[in-house]
């Protein structure tokens, strides 16, 4: 027989995945795209094979440091806010108790809760786990959405050495007098393959996100290619 407290209804959730799947998706979208542009605006201000390699090179391993020194500087600083707000919230539950009981108590009523509803729920929450309802219901932080400065760092530069990899390898690969339109149309590819994949492990409609990247990525390399076409300089 099932246990009194056992749910009858479990229901699939991905809120879970936003803080690592966010900086994963960030860190391969900007890998494609800064060393897809940057092979590309080089190639149109020089196609000489060998300056466009080291160029996409040095890309990658400045960026995957970049980006993931960026996250891990970022989240760090959301994640000192956080404690800096629950370190006044202990205070306050220790200076003023009454006064916080009473503020947890109207927010539950500005949720739809009667007046004398949201007193009983604020006070039982307040007896059991005063701090955790005060965190969770007043500052909206919970375990799902606490920042995680080192999981958002390696997400990230991890993606984006692997996304800035594949268009790399395009330019290796393909002919000296072929290596913008074979890395347009892989990246193209490899925009598709991210957006539809982000959206599959995020639970989200595929169409839009695919459309959204492929878009922003195809601007990013067109507007390089144009810079170096017209001025004839690496970008």
């Amino acid at each position: 027989m099932n246990s009194q407290y056992e749910s009858a209804h479990v229901e699939l959730h991905y809120i879970n995945r936003a803080g690592w799947l966010r900086a994963a998706v960030l860190g391969a979208n900007d890998g494609i795209v800064s060393v897809s542009s940057l092979i590309v605006g080089v190639a149109a201000a020089d196609p000489n094979p060998t300056a466009i390699l080291v160029a996409g090179a040095a890309g990658l391993a400045a960026g995957a440091m970049s980006m993931a020194a960026g996250e891990y500087v970022s989240v760090s600083s959301q994640s000192d806010v956080e404690r800096a707000d629950i370190a006044r919230e202990k205070l306050a539950l220790i200076d003023t108790p009454k006064a916080e009981e009473a503020e947890l108590a109207s927010i539950y009523e500005t949720r739809g809760l009667t007046k004398e509803t949201a007193a009983l729920v604020a006070r039982e929450l307040t007896e059991k786990d005063a701090l955790g309802a005060h965190v969770r219901d007043e500052l909206g932080l919970s375990e799902v959405h606490t920042a995680n400065p080192l999981q958002a760092a390696v997400a990230s530069g991890l993606t984006f050495t692997f996304a800035a990899a594949l268009p790399l390898a395009a330019a290796i690969l393909a002919p000296s007098d072929k290596i913008i339109p074979t890395v347009v149309i892989t990246t193209l590819i490899c925009l598709a393959g991210l957006g539809a994949l982000g959206a599959h492990v995020g639970g989200a409609p595929k169409p839009r996100a695919t459309a959204r990247v492929l878009f922003w990525g195809a601007a990013a390399m067109a507007i390089t290619a144009g810079v170096g076409s017209l001025f004839g300089v690496s970008v």
